[in-house]
């Protein structure tokens, strides 16, 4: 199966592990972070965040770019009434462990998709258990660096992944980016479509 585009698509993110995901689809990109602040003033579900958040990366680039595809993604994690982005320091990182050891937590990636005469967006949410870490484990992870970029502080597709006992939903969702969901939608969208095979 081969995917095709006649549009300037942009990946509106400097993530490089949603920069692999979407190359999955093997198509043409560009890849053009945005520049604005991720945070929001007021009270957000976890789904209306990330969806809010994705939106403003994705019209900060879409203004520079109007004639294109711009698509953006922003991953939050829920556990509880607690929302957790990127940890900015070790302790916070190791807070963040501590949170999730043992227990249920929520991952939840908005997407925004805007294009001449196209605007859409959507969140996609996946459940994932963590088995109980100890605090040598927490520690160990915490210092090899590994959380600080990464939304609840671990990566599931580096050592982070050793936590994990269960999902429920997308895995790639987790990592960044539900590119099943975001392949559907631009097929829909007729953003993409299947290359013809030539006749033999």
């Amino acid at each position: 199966m081969k995917l095709i585009t006649d549009k300037k698509i942009i990946l509106a993110s400097e993530s490089p592990r949603r920069k692999e995901l979407f190359s999955s689809l093997g198509i043409p990109f560009e890849v053009q972070p945005s520049g604005v602040v991720e945070e929001l003033e007021g009270v957000y579900d976890p789904e209306q965040m990330a969806i809010a958040i994705a939106d403003l990366k994705a019209t900060e680039v879409f203004q520079k770019n109007p004639d294109a595809i711009v698509i953006a993604a922003d991953t939050t994690v829920r556990i509880g009434k607690a929302l957790l982005s990127k940890p900015t320091s070790n302790a916070q990182a190791k807070k963040f462990m501590k949170l999730l050891s043992g227990k249920v937590h929520n991952v939840i990636t908005g997407v925004t998709i805007l294009g001449p005469g196209i605007s859409i967006a959507f969140a996609e949410s996946t459940l994932v258990k963590f088995y109980e870490l100890s605090i040598a484990e927490i520690d160990a992870y915490v210092e090899s660096g590994d959380p600080l970029d990464k939304a609840g502080g671990y990566g599931i597709q580096t050592m982070g992944g050793l936590f994990v006992e269960k999902i429920q939903g997308d895995y790639n969702n987790v990592v960044g980016l539900p590119i099943s969901r975001l392949y559907r939608t631009l097929v829909t969208l007729e953003v993409i479509e299947f290359a013809k095979e030539k006749s033999k």
